[in-house]
């Protein structure tokens, strides 16, 4: 094992523990393929930079991300959706789609990605969904600082902020502890194949909704999506919300990334905070009462 990928652990956890994670890379790459062996260094990497942030399993940080991660992710899969199906409805309303270019089908394919990517980290096989998902978000913003060439240097600070937060929500899914993550939903392939099959067609629906150019609600757009996301994350992603930082961290990308789509904005900020204030004070109220009728039982 390369001595570049022990140091990046913490000293302490290198002294302890570095000749049992050397040993178990040697076993795990042994007669392994470029991909496998990149997959097992991405993998050190990541349970390195965990324990240097201190959001490991048994950090308080883990805890928290990994009760926002489903959220996380259901943010970016409604922002993907939304994207997509607002650039098929323009092309069939007017009849000049925005991606006659190259740099357009890579937008396109990069927000299908980020989607599918969404889907399959929430039916249960995180991993490769969530990094297929980052996947998705960065080509996305790197298609658009090819788009902004040969200005891209002199990008202004309020366009090139614009690219960072989606990168940042995207990056935190991966810093879940592998033991923390959400438990598999959809266990047949078939399941899974009828999911990446419903997702790109409800799209699809959405985009044709306004096919009359009659002025669909970008909110409705953006709503649709979120509400699908968030059934495919179910009931164990709202029970993992245990506390109020647990509830902003979990709401704050869908608010976030609804700015970003032209969905939440002076108009509606206040509303949308209020909502989500009473949810969490909801939820509070809720989880209060159960866990005081469970004592009592």
């Amino acid at each position: 094992m390369s001595l570049r990928l022990l140091r990046l652990y913490p000293a302490e956890f290198r002294r302890d523990f570095g000749d049992e994670i050397a040993e178990a890379y040697r076993e795990a790459t042994e007669d392994a393929g470029p991909l496998a062996r990149l997959r097992e260094g991405c993998d050190i990497a990541a349970h390195a930079l965990r324990l240097r942030l201190r959001v490991g399993s048994a950090h308080r940080g883990g805890l928290l991300l990994a009760a926002a991660a489903p959220f996380l992710l259901a943010a970016m899969g409604a922002r993907a959706a939304f994207l997509l199906a607002s650039a098929l409805n323009r092309a069939h309303v007017t009849g000049r789609p925005d991606f006659e270019d190259p740099i357009g089908y890579a937008l396109l394919a990069c927000d299908l990605l980020t989607l599918i990517g969404v889907v399959v980290a929430l039916s249960g096989r995180y991993a490769f969904g969530a990094r297929s998902a980052f996947a998705g978000v960065a080509g996305t913003s790197v298609c658009l600082l090819v788009a902004s060439l040969p200005g891209a240097l002199e990008m202004p600070l309020e366009h090139a902020a614009y690219l960072l937060p989606p990168l940042l929500i995207a990056v935190l899914p991966l810093l879940c502890p592998a033991d923390l993550r959400p438990s598999c939903r959809i266990d047949s392939t078939a399941g899974l194949v009828a999911l990446l099959i419903w997702a790109p067609l409800s799209v699809v629906v959405l985009a044709l909704l306004d096919a009359d150019g009659i002025g669909m609600i970008p909110l409705w757009r953006f709503a649709v999506p979120v509400a699908a996301v968030l059934a495919l994350a179910g009931r164990p992603a709202l029970s993992g919300v245990r506390t109020a930082g647990a509830f902003a961290l979990a709401a704050a990308p869908f608010l976030v990334l609804g700015h970003f789509c032209g969905v939440v904005g002076e108009a509606n900020a206040v509303p949308c905070l209020v909502l989500l204030a009473a949810t969490g004070l909801a939820v509070r109220l809720w989880r209060r009462r159960h866990s005081g009728t469970a004592g009592h039982a």
